[in-house]
């Protein structure tokens, strides 16, 4: 289903989700099991038939689960808007030192002291990164959280949480985001969008599965998250 190309690319570490891919792709080293959307509030506004869906699934599974103290926790906002179903994706800002430096990457970022929980963190943190105002009303729910496969330290788990607005935001970038798109869901589910790619990370060479857009190559732990989310979105 998914056709093989080869790509040099000079990337640091990938970060994977315990979610697996669509059927027809199997991750390098994944574990077994779907990863669930977790969560719900009401939307009130007229959804097409995927997102309508998407939101009695959300109703119907259970809450997150308590934060592990041993992690350091982030969170990241998967923003969708209809009209055409689309997805809001960055890219994050060349800095020396950060592992995720000049990745493709949904916004978000690290919990801080002053957050009471990890929704509060994904609110804050998009507002910064991109000036979109996010609100609870806003919530449809939460992916399963994501951590990475190569070791970095601090040990940092994610949770994306998704929220389902009526328009696109206007997207104001502050300068830890060089560029922000909105990415077609249409285009996110093709087969020949979503395939293996072989990158430079960290000096190896390695094949990762990774959506191909026409600015950039999305993998690591954005990869699974969109992966899981669009699994529970397509069914």
């Amino acid at each position: 289903m998914c056709r093989p190309q080869s790509r040099t690319l000079d990337f640091s570490s990938s970060a994977p989700s315990r979610c697996r891919p669509a059927a027809g792709l199997q991750p390098v080293g994944a574990t077994a099991g779907w990863g669930l959307l977790r969560g719900w509030l009401p939307i009130a506004f007229a959804l097409t038939g995927r997102w309508a869906r998407l939101r009695e699934r959300l109703h119907s599974l259970p809450s997150a689960a308590d934060d592990d103290p041993s992690l350091v926790w982030a969170a990241v906002a998967v923003i969708v808007v209809p009209d055409p179903d689309a997805i809001l994706l960055i890219r994050r800002a060349e800095r020396t030192g950060d592992p995720w430096s000049g990745h493709m990457a949904l916004p978000g970022g690290r919990r801080e002291v002053g957050d009471p929980d990890l929704l509060s963190t994904a609110i804050r943190e998009t507002f910064e990164e991109v000036g979109v105002e996010l609100s609870r009303e806003d919530l449809a729910g939460s992916l399963d959280d994501v951590v990475p496969r190569t070791p970095v330290l601090p040990p940092i788990a994610v949770r994306p949480f998704v929220y389902i607005l009526t328009r696109r935001p206007e997207v104001s970038l502050n300068p830890e985001v060089t560029s922000a798109r909105w990415v077609s869901t249409a285009y996110l589910l093709r087969p020949d969008t979503h395939h293996p790619v072989r990158l430079d990370v960290a000096g190896q060479s390695r094949v990762v599965h990774a959506y191909e857009l026409e600015d950039g190559i999305v993998w690591g732990m954005t990869e699974r998250i969109l992966t899981c989310f669009l699994k529970n979105f397509s069914d």
